[in-house]
């Protein structure tokens, strides 16, 4: 009997328009001291849970287990990430290359699900093929596709794509941010490697190489996702692309020191 009484309040309740001042049902039975009352909770229960539940449900989920940095100045361009992969508590795997080659003009790499990154790194090339390898068109295009696509949708990674003219980061929310100083970072050591190369990108001295191996040290040193197996590439101001040994890199210049073609 009193299950239907509250039934009929509940209704009586939610069609009142200071009902949604006090908001909703929820701010009634608090208002009125029932929030805890079993009758009253189990005959009509709050609506804000099934709405925290779904948000929760369709956020995207926080990329973890890597750094990934990419430094440009004074007409170079570095792209470094470290080697770790992270599940749960324990290092599956020390030495995972997360940078990469895409044609012959652009670098990435990428933070998050490795099969999912390496099929956003097909689309994004098919993309560039598809518009004459238009960085900033491409990866428009694919954050587009990646938003809202049924498929592509659900994969979990964030990239950084970079040619010798610009650096983007894309991301599953639509997202295409080009940095203003040159810099982005991302993974869950990003907050210390930025951090660090913002502190060190006006350094005399220091190149775009020197700026990231430091840089990515100290984030090596603060994040226990994040280790000091680098893997990174460059692109030179004549828009080369060479992988280089970040490890061996000095100052000024120093970007050229251990290079491959």
């Amino acid at each position: 009997m009193l299950a239907v009484h509250a039934r009929s309040l509940g209704r009586a309740l939610a069609g009142a328009p200071w009902a949604q001042q006090a908001g909703g049902l929820a701010g009634v039975l608090a208002e009125r001291g029932l929030a805890r009352d079993p009758v009253y909770t189990a005959a009509f229960p709050s609506s804000s849970g099934s709405s925290n539940r779904a948000a929760h449900s369709s956020r995207r989920p926080e990329v973890h287990s890597t750094t990934v940095l990419c430094v440009r100045k004074d007409g170079q361009v570095v792209l470094v990430a470290d080697g770790q992969v992270t599940m749960g508590g324990t290092v599956v795997k020390p030495n995972v290359r997360k940078t990469r080659k895409i044609g012959e003009h652009v670098i990435g790499g990428f933070a998050g699900a490795t099969a999912d990154a390496l099929t956003l790194f097909e689309r994004l090339e098919s993309k560039l093929e598809e518009h004459s390898w238009q960085l900033t068109r491409a990866c428009i295009e694919l954050g587009k596709m990646w938003r809202m696509d049924k498929y592509l949708r659900k994969l979990d990674a964030a990239l950084v794509v970079a040619d010798q003219h610009t650096s983007l980061q894309i991301t599953g929310n639509g997202d295409v941010l080009e940095p203003h100083d040159g810099v982005i970072a991302i993974g869950s050591g990003s907050p210390y490697a930025l951090s660090a190369a913002r502190a060190l990108i006006d350094m005399p001295g220091m190149d775009a190489a020197a700026v990231a191996k430091k840089a990515m040290r100290i984030a090596s040193d603060a994040c226990i996702y994040t280790n000091d197996n680098y893997t990174s590439l460059q692109i030179d101001s004549e828009g080369k692309i060479q992988e280089i040994d970040i490890n061996t890199v000095g100052g000024a210049g120093g970007g050229g020191a251990g290079s491959k073609a």
